[in-house]
């Protein structure tokens, strides 16, 4: 994003300027389109570079439940971890076969809205089917008449990432309840999906809470919006040390849609009592899965 901006403003002071002036006209007419859908570009999402990082994980993806191509679906995805690149592959490319595993169904992922204000890059991340994560462009995917979208919501979002190393599951969850009042206000079927080796591709620096990490890591979270988890993994010729993630497989498993009733205002202990449902649902699906992905049978999920 950085470089893209660089870009931009660099282009303007060479004989190159009239492709930013003729971007930025663009950007402004077309400055709405994030919220209103996106602009995904299919030849992007079938690009043989997100195979190759499939494969390096690899990350797969599990349907336990037919989705019907009428209705429109809210996923809320967990965790996060530091990269969420279970998330990226499975809703933002076909590296992993999302159109083959639900025919008819058009994915879109919610990302930080900073990011789509950034030149050139913003045209990037919608190729791909990313969206900014606000309420306005929320109900435009969900209140489309014709059905066969499904948004995926990150819930635990970049706070979540403070938490993510091996061995964790810890989820952002108890209190965050926007995406369950975001479904009953559309009567969109609310879906859990488990991203299983999400945090185990990076290491991280031990930051619990209360520690002078941690109150650093928040306090620029609240100023920049983005957190900022000190990970660590392998490196390009060597495994001691480095950025490079690990090379751990990822498998995101969709469970099955929870029914939601429509209504404009939902009530606090309606959307308390969805929450409470869907954190079953969530915990249901996390227990019934965890063996085949190598979880020790005494882990369980925690909501904090």
């Amino acid at each position: 994003a950085q470089c893209s901006t660089a870009v931009f403003i660099a282009l303007l002071f060479t004989r190159f300027w009239l492709v930013s002036a003729l971007y930025a006209a663009w950007w402004f007419i077309d400055r709405e389109k994030p919220s209103k859908g996106g602009r995904r570009i299919h030849v992007f999402r079938n690009c043989v570079v997100w195979r190759y990082m499939r494969d390096y994980f690899p990350v797969t993806l599990v349907k336990t439940a037919e989705l019907d191509p009428r209705q429109n679906y809210l996923v809320a995805f967990h965790p996060h971890g530091v990269l969420a690149a279970g998330a990226f592959i499975n809703f933002c490319t076909e590296a992993s076969g999302f159109s083959t595993l639900f025919p008819g169904i058009t994915p879109h992922l919610m990302m930080l809205s900073l990011w789509f204000r950034f030149p050139f890059f913003r045209d990037y991340v919608m190729s791909g089917g990313l969206i900014p994560s606000d309420k306005e462009s929320a109900s435009y995917v969900l209140q489309k008449p014709e059905g066969g979208n499904l948004l995926a919501i990150i819930v635990g979002g970049a706070q979540e990432a403070l938490d993510a190393r091996p061995g964790s599951f810890t989820l952002l969850l108890k209190n965050r309840k926007g995406f369950v009042r975001l479904a009953i206000q559309n009567g969109t079927p609310l879906i859990p999906a488990f991203s299983f080796g999400e945090n185990d591709v990076f290491d991280q620096v031990k930051n619990p809470q209360g520690s002078w990490l941690r109150r650093i890591q928040h306090f620029l979270q609240q100023i920049m919006g983005i957190s900022l988890p000190l990970f660590h993994a392998r490196g390009i010729f060597q495994y001691s040390f480095g950025v490079i993630p690990y090379r751990r497989p990822i498998c995101t498993v969709v469970g099955k849609p929870i029914p939601v009733q429509k209504k404009h205002k939902p009530s606090e202990e309606e959307v308390d009592q969805l929450h409470e449902k869907y954190l079953n649902e969530l915990s249901e699906l996390f227990e019934k899965h965890k063996a085949k992905y190598n979880v020790p049978e005494d882990s369980h999920l925690e909501f904090i």
